[in-house]
């Protein structure tokens, strides 16, 4: 293998730049020529592939979103644009590519490998934290300290006015990220996909909180929970307790943007340098992960359409602590 691509995909994370950073120089360490692809698979299709240099990727470690600009490819998702990509990707002698993204990133990458055969080895670029295969994903401890923050702010106003707050963080199918900020912010509940919580449980949780005179509440939302958004829970409260102060805050993007951690930045360089190796040691369709401190690589099949269990000790922390 002499020549690789290299492109980012799906929705941004703080520490992509970090791991475009480590493929990089990593591919020019091992002595293969790397390309940039801009705008993710629109990139491929398109041919908005230019060559990098190690210069090309100076002081952008520190750096949040994407330096190689990323999108939701329309066009990849047909046979047509696949086709499109491929020949681009031929007629430039590259052999390989490292993905920078999340599920969606490597769905279209699983199904670029089986059509057209080129090697591609993923890195976990994703806020979620919810690909199987690696204990971290890029970006995770990032969104999370940016929510803490946020949370720790509203913790105050909530203190001063007595009010009960329902805060929603990212995490559409995964609870990593609410679970994360209850436990660091010290909420007195978490709203996860993966658990069933009820109005009922809310209003137990309330009653019991006020009886020991407490006066101020915390809620983290993840959003995609069962009872629908922060404000459809919070509406459904107050209805049931007009006498208390119910408020919304919704965090949104601001938890994708900001400088990566120094986990994330580490994570990020390692994950760049093991999806370089893969490739140069023949996986073909896979995901470098981190496990237990150690890389492993895990077939894109199985990272995206395998469940990764919260870990119900972490659950039970926040019901202990809210004693």
């Amino acid at each position: 293998m002499k020549k690789i691509a290299l492109l980012t995909s799906g929705g941004d994370a703080p520490g992509m730049n970090a791991c475009i950073r480590s493929v990089v120089r990593s591919a020019i360490y091992h002595g293969l020529e790397v390309y940039g692809a801009r705008y993710g698979y629109n990139g491929l299709i398109e041919g908005d592939i230019f060559k990098m240099k190690s210069f090309s990727v100076s002081n952008i470690l520190q750096r949040g979103g994407t330096i190689l600009k990323s999108a939701r490819s329309i066009g990849f998702r047909t046979k047509e644009g696949r086709e499109a990509a491929f020949k681009q990707i031929e007629s430039r002698g590259i052999e390989g590519i490292v993905a920078i993204g999340g599920d969606g990133t490597f769905t279209g990458a699983n199904i670029f490998y089986e059509e057209f055969g080129i090697p591609i080895v993923g890195a976990p670029g994703t806020i979620d934290n919810d690909l199987y295969g690696s204990d971290y994903t890029i970006g995770f401890d990032t969104a999370v300290n940016t929510a803490l923050e946020a949370v720790d702010k509203i913790r105050d106003t909530a203190n001063s006015h007595d009010r009960v707050f329902f805060v929603e963080v990212m995490g559409r199918h995964s609870g990593y990220i609410a679970i994360q900020t209850a436990i660091g912010s010290g909420a007195e509940m978490v709203m996860v996909p993966e658990t069933s919580t009820t109005i009922e449980d809310i209003l137990a949780m309330l009653k019991v909180g006020r009886d020991k005179e407490k006066t101020s509440f915390l809620i983290i939302v993840a959003e995609g929970g069962k009872l629908g958004t922060a404000s459809d829970i919070a509406v459904k409260v107050a209805k049931k307790v007009p006498e208390l102060h119910v408020r919304v805050s919704t965090l949104g993007h601001i938890q994708r943007g900001g400088s990566p951690t120094a986990f994330d930045r580490i994570l990020a360089s390692r994950l760049g340098i093991a999806a370089v190796e893969g490739l140069l040691n023949g996986e073909k369709n896979s995901m470098a992960g981190v496990i237990n401190d150690e890389t492993r690589y895990t077939n894109f099949k199985l990272a995206i359409s395998k469940s990764k269990p919260l870990n119900q000790e972490i659950l039970k922390l926040i019901d202990i602590l809210n004693v």
